[in-house]
Formats: C-alpha cells, sequence, structure tokens
C-alpha cells in the first residue's frame, strides 16, 4: 500500500496526535484554525466547569500557544466531538490560550452543536444541561466529573456513543490515554448502565467512527481557493474522493487522494483543490469513497461552507 506523508497543519500551533493503528482508532492531528478557512464562532462556555486540566501539554511538552491577534485574546483550536447518523463527528472550537485546554474543550462539547452544526445534522448524545463539575489529570488518566443528568435518559443505544463523545474530545491530547468517569463527584464504575470501571480509551468505542472524517474544513467555514480538505479514512485501497458544489448544487470541482492507510486500517488524507465562482456563495465540500462494486458514492460527509472567491 502506498503511504503518503502526513499533510503538516497550518496555522494555531496545537497539541497532536498521530495516526495509530485500526484498533486505536487514533484520528491524527486535533484541528487547528487553518489558513484559506474561518471556523465559525466557538459557542459560550458553559461557565459551570471547575478544576484544571492545564497539565495538558503537546508532545514536545510545551504548552499550546497561538499568535495574538491585536485586540482579540489569543486562541487556540481544539476538537468537539459530536455526532451524525449514529458515529461521531469532529468539529472544531476555540478556547482562550490561558483557559486549561482540556476543561475548555468539554465545556464546548457541553454547549452542543452550533445552529449551523445542527442543520446539517450534528446532535449530541449528551442532554442538555450536563455541566462540568470538574476535571483531574493524573499519570495520563483525565477523571471528568460530570453533574447527573449526564445518565439522564440513558438507553444501551446511546450511551455508549455518549460517553464516546467525553472520550474522543478528552484523548485528543497526546498525555491523555483514558478517561474515567464520576458523578456529581462520586466515581463511577457504571455510568447509565454501561461499566466504566477501566480507563475508557479510543480503542473502546472505535466502532463508532465513520469510514471517513473530515477534520478541515469545519461545517461553517468560509474558504477561498485553493481549499483543503482533510481528515481520517478506513476506505478500500485507501482512495478518498472529493467533490465542491456550488450553491445551486453544481460540481465545480473534483480529485481524489490516497490516505496514509486504507483498507482495513485507517490513515490520514489531505487534498488541495482549486475551484471558481464568481461570487461569494454557500457551498458544499462532499467527501466520499468510490463503491468498489459499481464506483457510486459511499461513506459521504457533506460539509456545508461559504465559497469565496
Amino acid at each position: 500500500m502506498k503511504r503518503l506523508p502526513i499533510m503538516m497543519i497550518v496555522g494555531v500551533s496545537l497539541l497532536a496526535v498521530g495516526c495509530g493503528t485500526p484498533s486505536s482508532g487514533s484520528l491524527g492531528p486535533a484541528p487547528t484554525t487553518t489558513a484559506g478557512t474561518s471556523s465559525p464562532a466557538s459557542p459560550p462556555a458553559s461557565g459551570t466547569a471547575s478544576g484544571n486540566a492545564s497539565a495538558v501539554a503537546s508532545s514536545s511538552g510545551q504548552r499550546p500557544t497561538a499568535t495574538p491577534t491585536p485586540g482579540l485574546a489569543r486562541e487556540v483550536g481544539v476538537q468537539a466531538w459530536f455526532s451524525r447518523n449514529g458515529k461521531l463527528f469532529v468539529t472544531q472550537r476555540t478556547v482562550p490560550v490561558t483557559t486549561g485546554v482540556g476543561r475548555g474543550a468539554l465545556d464546548r462539547l457541553l454547549t452542543g452543536p452550533s445552529a449551523a452544526e445542527n442543520a446539517a445534522g450534528l446532535s449530541s448524545q449528551i442532554p442538555a444541561g450536563t455541566t462540568l463539575r470538574g476535571l483531574r489529570i493524573s499519570a495520563g488518566i483525565a477523571t471528568a466529573d460530570l453533574s447527573s443528568s449526564f445518565e439522564s435518559a440513558a438507553s444501551p443505544s446511546v450511551m455508549p456513543l455518549r460517553i464516546a463523545q467525553v472520550v474522543y474530545t478528552l484523548t485528543q491530547f497526546p498525555t491523555v490515554t483514558g478517561v474515567r468517569f464520576a458523578i456529581d463527584g462520586q466515581g463511577k464504575t457504571v455510568v447509565g448502565g454501561v461499566p466504566v470501571q477501566s480507563p475508557q480509551t479510543r480503542a473502546m468505542y472505535s466502532g463508532y467512527l465513520p469510514a471517513i472524517t473530515v477534520q478541515s474544513p469545519v461545517i461553517g467555514a468560509q474558504v477561498g481557493s485553493p481549499v483543503a480538505v482533510s481528515g481520517t479514512a478506513d476506505v478500500f485501497e485507501a482512495t478518498v474522493s472529493v467533490r465542491i458544489l456550488n450553491s445551486a448544487g453544481h460540481e465545480i470541482a473534483r480529485t481524489f487522494t490516497n490516505a496514509s492507510c486504507g483498507t482495513g486500517c485507517r490513515g490520514v488524507y489531505s487534498v488541495t483543490i482549486p475551484y471558481s465562482v464568481p461570487r461569494t456563495q454557500p457551498g458544499t465540500i462532499v467527501v466520499f469513497e468510490s463503491s468498489a462494486k459499481d464506483g457510486q458514492p459511499v461513506n459521504v460527509q457533506q460539509i456545508p461552507v461559504t465559497l469565496a472567491p
């Protein structure tokens, strides 16, 4: 299998997680604000979190940093993991660099999807009103203390994906390898009927990953030509196809690339696509796999964006 170099994410410096083995479900670098795109504004934090995750650091041992913008607080990009069509879906939020980034990422997760993300089919399995009471990180294990509403309306079909959203959001940081749960200050071995006595890891929930994830651009971003599209995939022969549709739904650009691994293993992919539009308008980035049987698009991910000339 042809293996391609992993694209370096341009923009704000953030913690990175390498592409892992199929069993780990590791998803490559945590997203950052990318050159040529504008991320939608983050929803406000819940304001109820306590504790401190500032011990989370990059693999080099340095804190995440960002280039200051005159008149604006410095911010850093973090992942927030929601769901779409019963699978995990990664998007991006920003938090001030002065805030514990793990706590900030969970705050953004608990706030839920934005209006644009809701319109694109994103949801959260975490009940509205759930708050983060505290976050402690020790020896690579993050303990998230959540309010009791986290367990409300739990069912065997809902709870694992709910837990996976928290696990994937916290384990984007290289110093966090697993997650333990507490509810209202009490450590839990079962959450909503799901055993959680061992640290919860990405490997335990890799089945909730879609065949293709798109880390950039994010839903609601404004992009310019050429637009960089990146993410992870486990698809036939590692071939990932990309289309760009204009406001009328007409295809204006198409290309394909190879992920760094495929057909039974998850790899990262990245490709840059030029396009042309006469004016700024809504558009859609469509990332998919061509069926080995008949060439039809399968495992489709649609990312609504604004296309700028």
